[in-house]
């Protein structure tokens, strides 16, 4: 594997912004000569980044045939939106480097979990856009992701916002912008395929958030995969052992099978 991690500047940026991929060696025994990349985008709240949504997916991503990459974006008080220009930023510098790193550029895949979601679904909602393209300096083709992996995603500041998100991501524009924000209603016809899971249970992120943009998707008939587990509360990760929580939690057997089927669906819906 190479590994190696790269600083990401935007205006407005924390120390912290970073971009680290989990890039598979290439070798003459095997044929694949560029591989799909998940774009990991971590939960946290707008607040911090967790590492629990971060590495082990990466590598768990890798043991797929993947490579990764993880962005840990600027957090309050930077303000939005020097998250989403981060996130511009590394996707064009993946772009850019593709050949050299053994990418299919055309297979970039944007995956992002509770408040990660919601940056890794803005970009899906904003990446063509005339004010990104002008803010980065790109051409918006350049920033084009093939689809988008969201696992209990924060999608709207309507009725079942997850408020502390929008507050720490927008603090003194809140008024200003949360119905902005409030992605269910900015799906358009280029808003990229989308693969949703959410828990019936979850107390912090309500269903409602995926639910809600599902059905948005529906009305411009983009592919759009909706899973709604039964039990589990919010920020399982992997749901399994290898991303327990500090109290020995987030373990919900029933949930353990989204990367499977996240990876089906992308098999069949993305990389055929």
């Amino acid at each position: 594997m190479i590994c190696e991690t790269y600083q990401i500047r935007a205006e407005g940026s924390g120390d912290q912004a970073n971009l680290t991929t989990y890039l598979i060696s290439p070798s003459e025994e095997i044929c694949v000569k560029r591989r799909p990349l998940i774009f990991i985008c971590p939960g946290g709240g707008y607040c911090f980044v967790s590492d629990r949504e971060a590495e082990m997916f990466a590598l768990q991503w890798n043991a797929y045939g993947f490579h990764a990459a993880v962005l840990r974006y600027s957090i309050a008080p930077a303000v939005y939106p020097t998250a989403l220009l981060e996130l511009g930023k590394a996707m064009q510098m993946i772009k850019e480097h593709a050949k050299e790193w053994d990418v299919n550029p055309d297979q970039i895949i944007l995956e992002g979990s509770s408040a990660g979601g919601h940056l890794a679904a803005s970009f899906g909602m904003f990446w063509n856009r005339p004010f990104l393209a002008k803010e980065l300096g790109v051409d918006s083709g350049m920033l084009r992701p093939a689809g988008m992996i969201l696992n209990y995603p924060v999608i709207t500041s309507g009725q079942y916002a997850h408020d502390e998100s929008f507050q720490n991501l927008l603090a003194d524009r809140y008024d200003a912008l949360k119905e902005e924000l409030s992605l269910e209603h900015q799906v358009s016809a280029d808003t990229p395929p989308t693969f949703l899971w959410h828990t019936n249970e979850d107390g912090l992120v309500p269903a409602e958030n995926s639910l809600l943009l599902a059905l948005e998707m529906r009305k411009f008939n983009i592919p759009v995969e909706l899973h709604l587990y039964a039990k589990g509360g919010h920020g399982l990760a992997l749901a399994d052992e290898r991303t327990m929580d500090r109290d020995g939690g987030a373990i919900e057997k029933e949930c353990q099978s989204w990367m499977a089927l996240a990876y089906r669906w992308m098999k069949e819906v993305i990389l055929k």
